[in-house]
């Protein structure tokens, strides 16, 4: 997708979501290029549910915008109006909304602990990864002072190194089962190469990778940070 088509589908994508009127629909306020809101994409998918998009523009300010706001007091992305008009916010706390009553989390309370647990994980290190993905990405690298770049390299390669070591054991980072701690974790996971970071040296993780893609409804949609010409600018 060129950055054209990208400012093409923000506005016929956001058209939509403000004149349909179909009352039984979820909206996911996203973001193309975020992998955070591909995580909910991700998931939708597997379950095949329907739902309307809306696209935030984070960059030129949309997320700060009092209407956003009033969706998610961060103004980050994603969140998701249910049909009933209550907003979820955080990528994770909506994958578990979503997930309840699914194969994709477990019932019983030390199952559902054990995803909640990776969960944390993932916001706690796999950060890292994302940080330095889109600062590699978007041209700002340069622009964040070496010290901090270097300790988001050394957290990403931790997060990588915990990870391979404990797939080397199970298909799943909690055990047999895919559930949505592995949906969390491979939205970054996955692209971590494009923070320059040696994922192929990780093979526990590259094959945990390949069992992901292969799952029933698995969604092989990326949309790289140049489709969004305003992408090199600082967040608002």
């Amino acid at each position: 997708m060129s950055p054209l088509e990208f400012e093409s589908k923000k506005q016929s994508v956001a058209g939509f979501a403000a004149w349909s009127n179909v009352p039984t629909m979820m909206t996911l306020y996203d973001y193309l290029p975020s992998q955070n809101a591909y995580k909910v994409r991700l998931l939708l998918n597997h379950l095949g549910l329907p739902y309307r998009t809306e696209l935030i523009s984070i960059f030129e300010g949309a997320g700060q915008t009092p209407e956003f706001l009033a969706v998610n007091p961060s103004g980050a992305v994603p969140a998701l109006r249910l049909a009933d008009g209550r907003v979820l916010a955080e990528s994770n706390a909506i994958l578990t909304y979503l997930a309840y009553g699914t194969r994709y989390l477990p019932s019983d309370a030390f199952g559902l602990a054990k995803v909640q647990q990776w969960m944390s994980f993932e916001q706690d290190y796999v950060l890292a990864i994302a940080s330095l993905r889109h600062w590699t990405m978007t041209g700002k690298l340069a622009r964040r002072p070496a010290a901090l770049v270097q300790m988001r390299r050394a957290g990403g390669m931790k997060a990588l190194e915990i990870l391979d070591r404990e797939l080397s054991s199970r298909p799943f980072i909690c055990g047999q089962d895919y559930t949505i701690a592995d949906m969390s974790l491979f939205a970054y996971v996955h692209r971590a190469d494009e923070a320059d970071l040696p994922l192929q040296e990780f093979s526990h993780v590259c094959a945990w990778i390949a069992r992901v893609r292969s799952q029933p409804g698995f969604l092989d949609q990326q949309f790289p940070y140049a489709v969004d010409p305003h992408s090199s600018g600082e967040l608002p």
